[in-house]
């Protein structure tokens, strides 16, 4: 089938329109810049406890703009991570430091490093430093339990909370509790600190809680434990009652008498 003229024409003029396009340069892409870590993970192994490492994680800007590092911070105040320079121009490298403190930690430890950029694709990456911390023979305590309600309490009457101190060491725990206006007791009778507990044993710790005379309502009290443990070596145990006074209990009685079968 033969064209007329006129659709020759259009088509030669479809021809080339197509031509001038294939021939025509290509538009500037605009510059933004990249980052790529050589890791992203890192594992320091089996380090003493008390031991300080550090690592460095290198990255580069493999982008056509300047890289920009807004920020870098850690999951914890055991890691800190210190940059090498704020700005990586293309092709350029930069380094973080990132030093772990293992005092106070045991077993196996994760943190986070968070690296924050101008990289419009990856503005936030996250790195791992891991370690199996190793500790020798040493005390370890445990509390049971860590938060006690007493409940209603009748204002001027005395409460005791008791609370389970347990040794689960191998060595001897010795533990303070620098609450001077409770009296602490083991059994029946008043105990003096620092105290200590053998490997294995456990014991009841008694605290009596002080009258507040003239103060009623909610009372949150807690009692400060500081021992030899390396691990956790200060611990808390929080109280809470609620006081009522004579006058509070006798209006209480009197509206739930009935509602309890109480004449």
């Amino acid at each position: 089938m033969r064209l007329s003229r006129s659709g020759q024409a259009i088509i030669w003029v479809l021809f080339m329109v197509l031509l001038s396009a294939m021939w025509l340069p290509a538009a500037p892409q605009a510059k933004m810049p990249r980052v790529e870590f050589l890791e992203d993970s890192w594992n320091f192994g089996r380090i003493k406890q008390g031991q300080v490492v550090e690592h460095e994680f290198v990255f580069r800007n493999t982008g056509t703009a300047v890289l920009v590092v807004n920020r870098v911070s850690t999951s914890c105040g055991c890691a800190a991570a210190l940059v090498s320079k704020k700005e990586i121009a293309p092709g350029q490298e930069g380094r973080i430091k990132v030093t772990f403190d293992s005092r106070g930690y045991s077993g196996q430890v994760t943190k986070y490093v968070y690296f924050e950029s101008n990289d419009p694709k990856k503005p936030r990456l996250e790195l791992t430093i891991t370690a199996e911390v190793e500790t020798g023979p040493a005390p370890r305590i445990e509390l049971e339990p860590y938060n006690l309600d007493l409940g209603l309490v009748l204002e001027g009457e005395s409460s005791e909370a008791r609370i389970k101190v347990r040794n689960s060491g191998q060595l001897e725990l010795v533990f303070d509790i620098d609450n001077p206006d409770f009296t602490f007791l083991v059994g029946e009778r008043k105990i003096n600190f620092p105290y200590k507990i053998p490997a294995g044993r456990e014991i009841e710790l008694k605290a009596q809680l002080p009258v507040r005379e003239g103060r009623t309502g909610p009372q949150r009290e807690y009692v400060l434990i500081k021992s030899n443990d390396p691990v956790r070596p200060t611990l808390s145990v929080f109280i809470s009652r609620y006081v009522v006074s004579k006058e509070e209990l006798r209006r209480l009685f009197e509206k739930y008498a009935q509602v309890l079968g109480i004449k």
